[in-house]
């Protein structure tokens, strides 16, 4: 974000940025390239993401605006937190990024400070870029504390796998959950299965692939599937997976994809098997948006889906060569 001279700027009315809204899938080009649109470098969850070296300490700008960076990593942590409370009014920041290689501290430490973020309704763990650490080398930790100090939170962001742990837990606002991950651990696509999330409208999961520790299989889908603990669901992206003709077939009968309005299968192995089990089962032509980008599908299989949903924006964009098979984000 360019910083106005004039402090008065700052405080200004700050509109969502609407490429980034939490209800879009977001592409593998936002872990990869940070000019690409739709990132998360400059804004979260519509707000500017605050650069503290470029604002005047002695006049801080309304907090409310902007989304305000950390810097996770241990002990040190702690002190970071409580540096920017001491700057900056924490009951009045709506949004949190927290960067560094070592977040597994970072939810418990906010969660012990939740008393000072009253306010706060989105957070992304993870905020990290891809020159300075790879997907797979953030470490995450239990991140339950997060929903359990935080009832009011509406958008939770991860970034990152290792060490991930969830455990079941309700929780009454959450609208937007989202794990980019080289590599999702089947345990945590479990406990989320089993949470209850009655206002959960958006979930994303970049499941992975097994060397960085994407060990989910469908039969650890079955709860998010089912729509069960998932009531007002309508944007559900299982992506990114060397298993997406099996996640297909899976998503081709389950009782969550009829009240869906965005389905995303993309960033994986989707072959023309996927497909055809995708275009045997039910219905999608409800579907506002189906994202199948970074496929294996032959161009008359693409036509059949172009054919077969004419009112549906089907994104086929970046198809991959045969010879060789990858997901789009892994390491």
């Amino acid at each position: 974000m360019a910083y106005d001279e004039d402090l008065e700027a700052l405080n200004a009315e700050t509109p969502a940025d609407p490429r980034d809204p939490g209800q879009v899938f977001i592409p593998a080009d936002s872990v990869y390239r940070w000019d690409a649109v739709g990132a998360h470098r400059e804004t979260f969850a519509g707000l500017p993401v605050a650069d503290p070296d470029e604002i005047d300490h002695h006049h801080i700008p309304d907090p409310a605006r902007f989304a305000w960076p950390l810097y996770g990593g241990g002990a040190a942590f702690t002190d970071e937190l409580r540096d920017l409370l001491g700057r900056v009014d924490g009951s009045q920041i709506r949004a949190l990024v927290v960067a560094g290689e070592n977040l597994s501290n970072a939810p418990e430490v906010l969660a012990a400070h939740a008393h000072r973020l009253p306010r706060l309704r989105s957070l992304f763990l993870g905020f990290v870029e891809p020159e300075q650490w790879e997907i797979s080398w953030i470490q995450q930790g239990d991140i339950t504390p997060i929903l359990e100090a935080f009832p009011r939170l509406e958008r939770l962001d991860v970034r990152g796998s290792e060490g991930l742990l969830l455990r079941p837990v309700r929780h009454e606002h959450l609208t937007v959950l989202r794990f980019e991950t080289g590599g999702l651990p089947g345990h945590v696509v479990r406990a989320l299965s089993t949470c209850e999330l009655p206002a959960l409208e958006h979930v994303e999961l970049w499941l992975g692939v097994p060397t960085y520790g994407g060990d989910t299989t469908v039969a650890d889908l079955e709860g998010i599937l089912s729509g069960t603990g998932l009531p007002a669901l309508r944007r559900l992206g299982l992506r990114d997976s060397e298993i997406q003709d099996e996640v297909a077939a899976a998503v081709a009968t389950a009782p969550v994809v009829a009240r869906l309005e965005a389905l995303s299968l993309s960033m994986g192995m989707l072959s023309d098997t996927g497909a055809e089990a995708l275009l045997d089962g039910q219905p999608l032509t409800h579907l506002r948006h189906l994202d199948l980008h970074h496929h294996y599908l032959s161009e008359g299989m693409a036509a059949r889906i172009r054919s077969n949903l004419p009112g549906v924006d089907v994104d086929l964009s970046e198809p991959q060569p045969r010879y060789e098979r990858y997901v789009a984000v892994s390491e």
